[in-house]
């Protein structure tokens, strides 16, 4: 380097963690490309959630976008001049970061808004539940840009044959349709969708994060295996709480809103239950 060049300046990040009060916020941050997934954003995600993973703190993680749009997919300019082999490392690198999402113990919150296509549909069925903005439109077209891709995670979460359907066709999907299919769970006005997101996390981080982290794994683990397997994973669950102790919070927390219920009125004949 002569005395008139200047050094590379560094890349910005491409996803940005910032935490208050024990809710993870984590933001896609390459807005003037969309939020286009690239090989180092997937390492980013991948690195920020195996940190969230390790967090003790940590009680609940909003996943949201800056810009105009959630993510439109993946960044295929990337690929431009490069051999199989690359593209093939960059799809695993990919696959790393979605179920590095999908994985992280803490419960994630996807806040999904504009244009969420192929990738960014992925990593809106990593998280553990989505909240979308009403103008919001889905867009799965793998097959359209000769590639394979969203072939998992949608089946599971829609079944096979809508899949294929999104999946042969690529055609857009409003908001409302991903609600009734099961992609989100729950519409907000554009203008509400962080706010809903911060009231979401809140609720969460209210409850024990033992009971919450058992949840999200029996949930999990019981949804790969039959129904008698499945309720011998919540009983592991349920003795895991026992032992821990923190149950008895939950207990007496319930007892003291049951004798102080405020302007709450039961109806005749019912009664409050909190658990079966």
């Amino acid at each position: 380097m002569t005395g008139n060049e200047q050094p590379d300046a560094p890349e910005a990040p491409r996803v940005i963690l910032t935490v208050s009060d024990s809710v993870a916020h984590v933001e896609l941050a390459r807005p003037q490309a969309r939020n286009a997934v690239d090989l180092p954003m997937c390492r980013e995600l991948r690195s920020v959630f195996e940190e969230l993973d390790a967090d003790d703190g940590i009680r609940a993680v909003l996943l949201s976008a800056q810009g105009p749009a959630f993510c439109a997919g993946a960044d295929l300019k990337e690929r431009a001049g490069r051999d199989a082999s690359w593209v093939r490392r960059r799809r695993l690198a990919s696959f790393a970061a979605y179920e590095t999402i999908e994985q992280c113990r803490h419960p994630v919150v996807a806040l999904v808004h504009g244009a969420v296509v192929g990738s960014g549909g992925e990593i809106t069925l990593a998280a553990d539940f989505a909240v979308a903005a009403e103008s919001t439109m889905f867009r799965f077209p793998e097959p359209h840009w000769g590639t394979v891709g969203a072939t998992q995670r949608l089946q599971r979460a829609i079944g096979k044959r809508r899949a294929k359907e999104l999946l042969f066709t690529g055609r857009p999907m409003h908001a409302a349709e991903a609600l009734d299919l099961g992609i989100v769970s729950r519409l907000v006005p554009d203008d509400r969708l962080a706010a809903t997101g911060a009231d979401i996390a809140g609720t969460i981080a209210k409850a024990p994060a033992l009971a919450i982290a058992l949840t999200k794994r029996a949930v999990d683990l019981g949804g790969e295996t039959d129904l008698d397997r499945g309720i011998r994973i919540e009983m592991a669950a349920i003795e895991q709480c026992l032992s821990d102790g923190g149950w008895r919070d939950g207990v007496e927390r319930f007892a003291g809103r049951s004798e102080n219920p405020g302007p709450h009125r039961e109806r005749p004949g019912t009664t409050e239950v909190e658990e079966r």
